[in-house]
C-alpha cells in the first residue's frame, strides 16, 4: 500500500491530570526539540482542561492540527493530526488506545498502575502506530 494512502499520526500523548507526561510518541518533525514538544503538550493540555471528554472522546483543532482526546481518571489521551485528515480515524485510533491501555492495566487505568507498566504501554504504542503510520494489521 503506497505510504500518502495510509493514514498518519503526528503524536500520541498520555499526560497525566496535571499535563505531565506519562508515555508519548512523536512520529514528525513538526516539533523538533524536545522544548518545541512540551510546549505544544501544555497548550493542548490546558486548551482541554475545561472539555468532559470524559464519557467519548472530543476533537479540536489547534495549530493546523486535529488533536481527538479522551480523559480517563487521572489520565489524559491525545492523538494530533494534520487538518487533511479523516477525524473518525482519529478517533478510532485514540478508543483504540485507551481500551488497550485498559486490557494492559486490567481496568485500573490510573497515572500509578501506568507508570508501573509503562514498558507495556509504550509497545502499545508501537503495536497501534509504526513510524507514524496507524497500523491497520495490529
Amino acid at each position: 500500500m503506497a505510504r500518502e494512502s495510509c493514514p498518519t499520526v503526528k503524536n500520541i500523548l498520555l499526560l497525566d491530570s496535571e499535563g505531565k507526561r506519562v508515555a508519548v510518541k512523536y512520529y514528525s518533525d513538526d516539533w523538533p526539540t524536545n522544548s518545541a514538544k512540551l510546549a505544544f503538550e501544555k497548550f493542548v493540555f490546558t486548551k482541554t482542561l475545561k472539555s468532559n471528554a470524559r464519557v467519548e472522546a472530543e476533537i479540536a483543532m489547534f495549530e493546523n492540527n486535529i488533536v481527538i482526546y479522551k480523559f480517563f481518571q487521572d489520565l489524559h489521551f491525545f492523538v494530533t493530526r494534520g487538518d487533511d485528515e479523516n477525524e473518525l480515524i482519529l478517533a478510532t485510533v485514540v478508543q483504540g488506545f485507551f481500551d488497550a491501555v485498559a486490557l494492559l492495566l486490567r481496568n485500573t487505568v490510573d497515572k500509578r498502575e501506568a507508570l508501573e507498566n509503562l514498558d507495556l504501554i509504550l509497545l502499545c504504542l508501537d503495536e497501534i502506530v509504526d513510524g507514524g503510520l496507524i497500523d491497520h494489521n495490529g
